[in-house]
């Protein structure tokens, strides 16, 4: 396991602190909420440590292609989930944000186990839209965690991004199986 790859888990492992963070917060807790946005911005900057490094060192491996994207999502959809209008703090997303944002990345999940049961392989690789998005999201879970109201400005390019990045990951999961068909037919 390099050390990208270690990074990548580190998130990953740090997500169920992140969520108890959250689940335990009252205003008269706040130091949870301090805490929450101490991991949850430890998370996004090893989002880009991680794949800064695989880049520079030639580190890239099968286990980073899946890593990396599995800690951003679990990172990301437990923030939508928990910070939604279930959450004890004054800003949160409105339910409509996190149904968006959740339903993308369920949709997305689904498609590549489809992609992978009919392909026997995934080539797992991040869109323009899909870094859009993933900023975004970031953007507008660091602004609710702040309790900078604000920020509720951010959650329109985030929602944004998110439905565009969702049609083209579908678009080009599409065009993956289809090409798998075309491929049989030709043979």
């Amino acid at each position: 396991m390099n050390i990208a790859n270690k990074i990548s888990t580190f998130r990953i492992l740090s997500v169920p602190f992140f969520i108890a963070c959250l689940l335990f917060y009252t205003p008269e807790k706040v130091y949870l909420r301090y805490l929450a946005l101490t991991i949850f911005i430890l998370g996004v900057i090893s989002d880009g440590l991680d794949g800064y490094i695989a880049r520079k060192a030639k580190m890239q491996s099968t286990a980073g292609l899946i890593l990396d994207p599995l800690g951003d999502k679990l990172l990301l959809m437990s923030a939508f989930i928990f910070l939604s209008p279930i959450s004890r703090m004054e800003l949160k997303f409105p339910l409509w944000v996190s149904f968006i944002v959740i339903s993308r990345d369920l949709i997305i999940i689904m498609g590549a186990v489809v992609i992978y049961m009919v392909k026997q392989a995934l080539d797992v690789h991040p869109t323009r839209w899909g870094k859009l998005t993933t900023t975004f999201q970031m953007l507008s879970v660091i602004c609710v965690l702040a309790q900078w109201k604000s920020g509720q400005l951010i959650f329109w390019p985030a929602v944004i991004f998110t439905v565009i990045s969702g049609f083209d990951y579908v678009k080009r999961g599409f065009r993956i199986l289809y090409a798998a068909d075309n491929h049989r037919a030709a043979n």
